[in-house]
This record gives C-alpha cells, structure tokens and sequence, in this order.
C-alpha cells in the first residue's frame, strides 16, 4: 500500500510512522509512507497557504490552488493522471468534523485500497472546491474520528492510518488478532465481535492483589471460553454503547437466543419495542 500525507506539518509524522509493528512494515516497504509540506505548492514568497473566508467570519480558510497543485503533483509522482493507473484510482480522505463517522468497517475499506492520500486541513478547513474538484477523478472521503474539533487533521491521519494498516496482512504478529477486536470481524451469534466491544483480557499471574481469572479461561474449553468471551462483550457493549446492541438487534441472526438470554440477565432485553428506540 501507498500512503501520501499532505500536510504544513510533515515533522508531526516523523515518529508516528516509524515506530512499533507500523514502522517494521514500513521497513520491510510493505507500506511506503510519503509526507509532503503543502507550502512547496505556495508561489508567492511567503509561502502562503490560507486566505479570509468569503462571507465573513472567524479564522481562516485553507486556499484551493495551493491545496490543487498538491493533489495534482502527488497523483503525478504515483503515475495516477488521468486515464488512472492501473489498480483503480487513489482514494483522497480529508479528516474533518463535519465528515462520515471514521469505523472498523471504513477501516477495513481502506486496507484493501492500493493508494489513499490524506489531506491535514488547519483553520477552518479547505476550500470545499477541493474535494469537489478531486471527486471528477478520484473517490474522495470526508471524515470525522469522532464528535469534537482538533486544532488539524493530522492527529486524526496518524489514528486512521493506524487503524488501517494493523489490518494489512503481515503487520499484526497474529491475524486472528484482529478479527478478535472491538468491531472485529465475523458475524451473527458465533463468538465473534462484530459489532461489539471488547470484553475483559486477562493473563499471569493468576492471581493478583486478592482477584482471580475467571476459571473458564483456565478450563482449555475453547467453546466455552469463547461463549464466555461474547458474554463479557455484550455485557459490555449493553452498559457503555447500547447503540451497537440496538444496530446488532436490528439485524437479521446479528443476536442469537443466547445472547438475548444474556442482554436480559444484564437489564437489556432486546425486543421489538426496544429495537424501535
């Protein structure tokens, strides 16, 4: 996979993408990151990269033509002008609060694109003729990774970038690991946690300042550790995001009379009337 980064900030990123199992598999070129100083594409001499917003207000507006050249020439340096390369276009995302909701699901979206390209908005944004322009040649995203206002995109680059390439074969040190997340994959009542939270992990020592592991994890019965496991998450799931059980109890075998039995012993019953809400 390629990832380019267009920024005002390239240094932001000298850490975050060359450390941990990230940076291993940028190291073994399985990613090749590439962050570019949206100030290269400014022409006059103070390399300016914003301008007042028409109709008034606060703050500043990043400009169109520097923001255009930028796109133009990292889609040239991947060979992408039009007709596009092989492979399929370059997908643009474009960090934002007024953007779709960043998920596991968009996540692994991602990680099967051969080429995204992220762009670090500051101020109020980016000229909205931007994305407009670049969606006649490329899919382009607007996203938010989550419902509040960061001082510019790239905090919210480095947590989808990373969200992303965990999924990428050969980045994790154990595949199921992933499948095993908050989110994970699979569906329906077997064991997995598609579209739940995470239950309770636990290691050695066994027992630590007067608390045990729950015995069933020691039993070596991987059916029962894994409905214990799906237990724990949709008990979980029902006290901190009832949402998600709400969206899974709407879904065609995305509850199993197990884990109806259990959302009920937890004060959750999951019925018609409680799915309409």
């Amino acid at each position: 996979m390629r990832i380019d980064i267009i920024t005002i900030f390239p240094d932001y990123f000298t850490g975050p993408l060359n450390v941990s199992l990230i940076g291993k598999a940028a190291a073994r070129e399985d990613i090749g990151f590439r962050v570019h100083d949206l100030r290269r594409w400014a022409t006059d001499v103070h390399h300016t990269v914003d301008d007042t917003p028409f109709g008034g207000g606060p703050g500043m507006v990043m400009k169109p033509d520097v923001w255009g050249a930028a796109i133009d020439s990292v889609l040239s340096a991947a060979g992408e002008t039009a007709p596009p390369a092989a492979g399929g276009p370059a997908r643009l995302v474009v960090p934002t609060p007024s953007g779709t909701p960043f998920t596991q699901d968009l996540a692994a979206t991602y990680a099967a694109e051969r080429h995204l390209v992220f762009a670090c908005g500051r101020y109020e944004g980016i000229d909205a003729r931007v994305a407009a322009d670049a969606r006649s040649r490329m899919p382009v995203d607007e996203v938010s990774i989550g419902d509040y206002v960061l001082a510019g995109g790239e905090a919210a680059v480095v947590v989808i970038v990373e969200a992303v390439c965990r999924l990428l074969p050969g980045v994790l040190g154990n595949e199921q690991s992933a499948a095993d997340d908050s989110f994970g994959g699979g569906g329906g009542g077997g064991g997995t946690m598609r579209g739940l939270l995470e239950g309770p992990v636990y290691t050695r020592p066994r027992s630590w300042r007067g608390q045990e592991v729950p015995p069933v994890l020691l039993s070596g019965d991987h059916a029962a550790i894994a409905r214990w496991q799906r237990d724990e998450a949709l008990r979980r799931t029902a006290a901190t995001r009832p949402d998600l059980i709400r969206r899974l109890a709407a879904v065609p075998d995305g509850l199993g009379d197990r884990d109806r039995k259990v959302l009920a012993e937890a004060g959750f019953p999951v019925d018609a009337k409680n799915m309409a809400h």
